[in-house]
């Protein structure tokens, strides 16, 4: 992945992505977690305690390379994507509690992911690259993921008619460009690529089966109702990858297409996953409520 071209656009294209959520939220959006205490308090555990962890125990379980390994915990300190709220709203989930999940973790993730992938780097690379709690990387994490996102809050704010028309638009081009980076991405590495998905695939598609259940069954587990499960489920199975994707590409970051390569392949397992996931807990939520 050299393209000086596609380098230099990845943070604008994540910008677009965090523009368009930003489109859709407002500040109640986050003072909503008070409505959802519980529900909102299991997800957040999950999405930023039980997820890193069990990314970690199955990177270690299969053995990845170290590259790979630092690029799928990548994924698991990425916060929930846009994504999340449309297959909630599919299949039945609490969409309001996904956009106040995406909300919170899009601005704790600014934290979150350099604790993470400084130990996860500084375990598998040994002398290695991290992206480090430099104030200077950290301010550039903060521009890429929260400054569109308070830019689309501020259109939304003074102008919800240019919100509203600007919604539609920008959620399609979100998706075009989360489709090209993830492309860009498998092609860049298109030499390697039996040998990639060889080695990652299969720890892809456990991590992402693993974060819908745990999604969904630690909150079932402590009292939370379905649709607040659903909800979360989704919200901590689903993944910004185009975020994770620029984290690794980014030459100001950690500037690895190895590491990039779980992000871009977990983008693919996981739209076929979700649909599968949100079918088999929906068709078994309405034969329990029948009987």
């Amino acid at each position: 992945m050299d393209s000086p071209l596609i380098l230099a656009s990845l943070p604008y294209a994540l910008g677009v992505v965090m523009l368009g959520l930003g489109l859709t939220l407002t500040l109640d959006d986050f003072r909503r977690v008070g409505h959802y205490p519980k529900a909102a308090l299991v997800a957040l555990t999950c999405q930023l305690v039980v997820l890193p962890a069990v990314c970690f125990g199955l990177v270690i379980a299969f053995g990845l390379p170290p590259e790979a390994a630092v690029g799928l915990m990548v994924v698991a300190a990425s916060p929930g994507g846009p994504t999340a709220n449309l297959f909630s709203h599919l299949f039945g989930g609490n969409v309001a509690l996904n956009v106040t999940l995406t909300a919170v973790n899009s601005v704790l993730v600014v934290v979150t992911l350099p604790v993470v992938v400084n130990l996860s780097a500084g375990y598998f690379l040994p002398g290695g690259a991290s992206l480090g709690l430099q104030v200077d990387k950290l301010q550039q994490v903060f521009v890429m993921v929260v400054g569109p996102v308070a830019a689309g809050m501020l259109v939304r704010a003074l102008a919800p008619g240019v919100a509203r028309r600007l919604n539609l638009p920008v959620r399609v081009l979100s998706i075009v460009v989360l489709l090209t980076v993830i492309s860009a991405v498998l092609w860049g590495e298109r030499d390697n690529l039996v040998g990639y998905f060889v080695s990652v695939g299969l720890a892809v598609l456990a991590f992402n089966l693993v974060s819908l259940l745990v999604g969904y069954g630690v909150p079932r587990l402590t009292g939370v109702g379905h649709s607040a499960a659903l909800a979360a489920g989704f919200e901590i199975g689903i993944h910004n990858t185009a975020f994770a994707i620029t984290v690794a590409l980014s030459p100001a970051l950690l500037n690895s297409a190895g590491i990039a390569v779980p992000g871009a392949v977990y983008g693919v397992v996981m739209f076929f996953t979700a649909a599968g996931f949100g079918w088999l807990v929906s068709r078994r939520s309405r034969t329990a409520a029948a009987h």
